[in-house]
């Protein structure tokens, strides 16, 4: 009994307080979602709301015709000759901006809002909302007088629909009015485009019915409709709402469209609201859904020292936080909630779109920063997917990026007059042109290089060579068609590639800061040879070579991928040792940034680790510390504290996690892009945008300090902080098979077992303060890189090996 007890507490977040964050309540819901439908509950006890969103429903974006402007490259290039670095940063920009050239990306939207009246006989009170995240149910509780209520919901992986039931504990019975409405705008209520949506909206009601719709910008309508299903008592339709009274339990069943035709789908989603398979219980079509939801949610396992068997709240864990150390309650919570919120909020489904940075959960209509963003935010959010057994959910990503591959030809030939794919920082569904037209985000082209690591990584973990031939292997191919014709042959170097204009996300070089101070977003960030730029062309061939002769292609294509390495600069060390963020000596290192771009060869990328070049390593090291935490953001700090544990330094790197638990993390455990209070941890902005990248990213680092993963080395407990005595993960991924954990630095136990999926030919470096163990397992020999590195062999299906010791 107390094991079960255990389990179900780690697995839940317990919160006290109902949404609270004024106006812009939907920040801090509980969510729930099926991958392709997201439902929010706010909490409310007398008026409740629940937000309902869909993957496909985005609107307000504008797509131009993309003018002809390669030849301001030529222009570009002949002002950086000549230094003239800050003029030639706006020559692309302004061309477009000549032309008239105005394209804006799209924004996700809610699609309509339950609204729930309850009548309230005395003040509430023993308030709980609480999610179970291995079943994606979403409960709040209260008492009133003598009568318990409890609502709970979950949106059905099984039937596609969101299922909400109303309900109280022995005699109470419920009364009240619901129906759906448009979610009101925090902030673009009297905007014409706002107006113009709102005139479109019609709801209804009859029997059991409710019915909504509004016209997108597209023509198409978007809406829901709604079922209601009493238990004892009574239901009437008035105007746009069912009245229900003295029932028992009222079962309520929401289905959802978009990209159609209001009366066609009402009458399409009541009949299929009327099915028999879903005329049926709360309970049966949990059933339905848990045995689809709880096999990702379990798809990998983790345990920090004693297991979580405390109910301490969200709010409660927030304020241990603020001590200064998040509870490793709290950290391993985040590591479940962020995987919770990942395969909530995308799915293998082909209505999914990739996770984005509201998930599925945004509340406004023009949603600050809500395109799929790739100088960072959408690769953090898939980094932790494979090692943590949700590959699967993966795909949708690439289908996203292979649906605009005919715009990302185009913008290469007209922005740079090159053969193959420039892919621009930001995009939403059917926008893949340029959008934002500042030299910042149009001057940097390493987004197909950075997202071919996403495709080759996939290959690596799944074996699926149709899906290396047919989708991976064209794709970096188009990635390197771009540098061949970009790349320019530098005379005063013997030949070294000269990468320009190039931009290091997102920042400016220290000595092109503006002399007065003046705190300006982005002044001049175009320079020549960052260091991310060589690092991602250089990891592209790499990868390239393996992906080549793995799909049996054509062996002289390797052999100038291989030349091709010989001509990318070194990278460059600064007065400081450090890595310098811009190989070309004319730009100065900026260490108050946020992004870690020069950072790629250590992580994201694997370039260099301390067994293959210590002292560049250290190098690499050395450009982290410098980096200043007031300048970070939210999901920064998740980024620097993967890097933190690729330096083996788990301490460092639980660090950054304690940072934002106490600056960028809302009550229901959403993160934010940034503190907005003053505190002088993170960057100072008024406004606080959700960005749940940080989520991933604090999955991903806890991953990186447990388990690191290459093509030839396998790093066990590789940056452990201190405070973590004891734990026991199971079923993380390597690219071959599985790794199951447990340790006990009090007692010096520890055991590994590794598994085969498929043929391994692997090197696994163990703790250094276990690597004297016993080895049980067939081919495993020592390494000449060490005493605790061990060369080992497995044969797909054949026995597990395990290393074990204890004193």
């Amino acid at each position: 009994m107390r094991q079960q007890k255990e389990k179900r507490s780690a697995d839940k977040l317990l919160m006290s307080y109902p949404a609270s964050w004024w106006r812009n309540m939907w920040r801090e819901a509980l969510p729930s979602g099926n991958g392709v439908i997201g439902a929010s509950v706010f909490g409310g006890v007398q008026e409740e709301t629940v937000l309902l969103n869909h993957a496909r429903l985005w609107h307000w974006g504008r797509k131009d015709e993309l003018p002809d402007v390669s030849g301001t490259l030529a222009q570009t290039r002949r002002l950086m000759d000549t230094e003239r670095y800050a003029e030639a940063s706006w020559q692309l920009a302004n061309a477009l901006k000549e032309r008239g050239y105005g394209t804006k990306l799209a924004s996700r939207f809610p699609l309509a809002a339950i609204r729930l009246v309850m009548p309230c006989g005395n003040a509430f009170r023993g308030y709980s909302r609480m999610l179970e995240m291995d079943s994606g149910e979403v409960t709040v509780g209260w008492t009133d007088g003598p009568s318990r209520y409890r609502r709970r919901l979950f949106v059905s992986r099984a039937d596609d629909l969101v299922v909400y039931e109303l309900g109280g504990y022995e005699e109470a019975i419920v009364s009240g009015e619901i129906g759906l409405d448009l979610h009101p705008s925090d902030r673009w209520a009297d905007t014409p485009e706002f107006k113009e949506l709102e005139q479109s909206i019609e709801t209804g009601a009859g029997d059991a019915y409710v019915w909504f719709a509004g016209t997108n910008d597209d023509g198409t309508d978007f809406g829901a409709v709604m079922r209601v299903i009493p238990d004892g008592g009574s239901i009437e339709a008035k105007g746009s709402v069912i009245r229900f009274e003295g029932a028992r339990r009222l079962l309520v069943l929401v289905k959802l469209f978009v990209l159609g035709e209001r009366s066609k789908d009402w009458e399409r989603l009541k009949q299929e609201l009327a099915e028999p398979v879903v005329d049926s219980s709360y309970e049966m079509l949990l059933e339905r859904h848990i045995a689809l939801h709880r096999p990702l949610y379990h798809s990998a396992s983790l345990e920090l020292n004693d297991p979580d068997d405390d109910l301490r709240s969200n709010e409660r864990l927030l304020l241990d936080a603020y001590e200064g150390e998040a509870p490793p309650a709290l950290v391993r919570k985040m590591w479940a909630y962020g995987r919770y919120l990942f395969l909530s909020g995308t799915s293998s489904a082909e209505e999914a779109e990739p996770f984005g940075l509201y998930g599925l959960w945004g509340g406004d209509y023009r949603l600050v920063w809500c395109h799929n963003m790739a100088n960072e935010n959408i690769q953090m959010m898939y980094w932790h997917a494979h090692v943590g057994g949700l590959g699967e959910l993966v795909p949708s990503l690439f289908r996203y990026y292979e649906g605009l591959m005919d715009d990302f030809r185009e913008n290469a030939s007209k922005l740079y007059g090159c053969r193959g794919i420039y892919i621009p920082a930001g995009s939403t569904p059917g926008i893949g042109i340029p959008n934002q037209i500042v030299p910042v985000i149009l001057n940097w082209t390493g987004a197909a290089g950075w997202l071919a690591r996403h495709y080759y990584e996939h290959f690596r973990f799944t074996g699926d060579v149709q899906f290396l031939q047919e989708t991976a292997l064209p794709f970096m191919l188009e990635a390197l068609r771009f540098y061949e014709d970009f790349l320019v042959t530098d005379t005063d170097t013997d030949g070294i590639y000269k990468i320009y204009p190039s931009v290091s996300p997102e920042n400016t070089p220290l000595n092109f800061m503006p002399a007065d101070g003046k705190p300006l977003a982005h002044p001049m960030p175009t320079a020549i040879n960052a260091t991310m730029d060589v690092a991602i062309l250089k990891e592209l061939l790499q990868h390239l070579i393996v992906a080549n002769r793995k799909a049996g292609g054509d062996p002289e294509a390797e052999k100038e991928w291989s030349r091709m390495l010989t001509r990318l600069p070194a990278y460059r060390l600064n007065k400081d040792g450090a890595v310098s963020e811009w190989i070309h000596p004319a730009f100065q290192d900026r260490y108050a940034h946020r992004h870690l771009s020069h950072l790629y060869p250590v992580f994201p990328g694997q370039e260099l680790t301390q067994e293959s070049d210590p002292n560049l390593f250290g190098a690499f090291e050395k450009a982290v510390q410098r980096r200043e935490i007031g300048a970070q953001s939210g999901w920064s700090l998740a980024h620097m504290a993967a890097i933190y544990a690729r330096f083996g330094d788990g301490d460092r790197s639980l660090n950054c996690l304690d940072i934002l638990s106490r600056s960028s993390l809302l009550p229901n455990f959403f993160t934010l892009h940034n503190d907005w209070r003053g505190m002088g941890v993170s960057m100072q902005m008024p406004t606080a945008p959700v960005q749940l990248d940080a989520n991933m990213g604090w999955v991903n680092a806890v991953q990186e300090q447990l388990l690191q993963v290459s093509d030839n080395l396998i790093k066990l407990l590789p940056a452990l902080p201190g405070r973590w005595k004891r734990g026991r993960l199971a079923d993380w991924r390597f690219h071959t098979g599985k790794v199951a954990l447990s340790w006990n630095q009090e007692t010096g136990s520890f055991r590994a077992e590794l598994t085969a999926d498929r043929d391994t030919d692997i090197i696994v470096k163990l703790p250094d303060w276990a690597y004297a163990c016993r080895i049980t397992g067939e081919d495993v020999q020592p390494s000449p890189l060490g005493t605790a590195y061990f060369s080992l062999r497995m044969k797909s299906g054949a026995s597990s090996v395990v290393f074990e010791s204890s004193n």
